[in-house]
């Protein structure tokens, strides 16, 4: 009984905090939530402006081949983007109220992972507009999204904890995740790459995610056993390495602070 009001107090202040990032991020916007929906709109139609000529020939509905990657690709650069100042942000709540430090990252996984679900507003009239037809292959798409909100988890949590020893990280990571997107095929198609560049994109795990997510929404196919094995792994080796090496520093947290 008393784990279970744990949980319950703990779910509430996940909820909270999420509340409270969502009205601080949109305080100042008249459309609010709105741009949840908007913005992958879009940043989808001036990708679309630029390279849909280009690639027109090897990416059939390009503007849904952006789109869908870019869902998953938003959810890892905002949730690990988040989760990574999460402790410093929260430092007064952190040294007033005793809460799972855990909990400060996830809240703001969650609430990159919330405004996923905003997007598919937008996303269903996009895939309406292009012709694409709901099909069985599309169930897949939760349990794809689900993998990479653990891996973003991991990798959030890890960031959380090198941001509250060494500040300098955030402009690090920043550099990283820029290269990280070029290397994940977000708007471009795999086959203009040279071989050897193909191989290096199988040990991207968000080149899986993005690639298993296009599957089976765009092309009507479950994700082949290989994509779902390189998804599993990563999604568990981060999220458990991310908990370990959180469990293990969270306690010199508040020295830090």
């Amino acid at each position: 009984m008393e784990r279970t009001k744990e949980r319950k107090q703990y779910f509430f202040v996940v909820h909270e905090l999420v509340s409270r990032e969502l009205k601080r991020r949109y305080s100042r916007s008249r459309l609010g939530i709105l741009w949840s929906v908007l913005n992958p709109l879009l940043s989808m139609a001036v990708l679309s402006m630029l390279f849909s000529t280009m690639f027109r020939r090897s990416i059939e509905n390009y503007p849904v081949y952006y789109l869908t990657g870019s869902l998953l690709w938003t959810l890892f650069s905002t949730g690990t983007n988040g989760a990574m100042t999460a402790l410093t942000d929260n430092k007064a709540l952190l040294l007033q109220v005793r809460l799972p430090k855990t909990i400060f990252p996830l809240a703001r996984v969650w609430g990159a992972f919330l405004n996923l679900l905003y997007s598919l507003a937008a996303y269903a009239v996009i895939l309406l507009i292009f012709g694409i037809r709901p099909s069985l292959s599309m169930l897949a798409f939760p349990a794809v999204t689900a993998l990479a909100f653990l891996f973003t988890l991991g990798v959030g949590n890890v960031l959380a904890i090198l941001y509250s020893f060494f500040g300098d990280i955030r402009h690090l990571y920043s550099v990283v995740l820029t290269l990280w997107m070029y290397l994940s095929a977000l708007f471009y198609p795999v086959s203009a790459l040279p071989e050897a560049v193909r191989r290096l994109l199988l040990l991207n795990p968000m080149y899986s995610y993005i690639t298993a997510a296009r599957e089976c929404v765009m092309y009507g196919r479950f994700p082949s056993g290989f994509l779902w094995l390189s998804m599993g792994i990563w999604a568990v080796l981060s999220w458990a390495g991310g908990s370990l090496v959180f469990r293990k520093w969270q306690n010199r947290i508040i020295e830090r602070l």
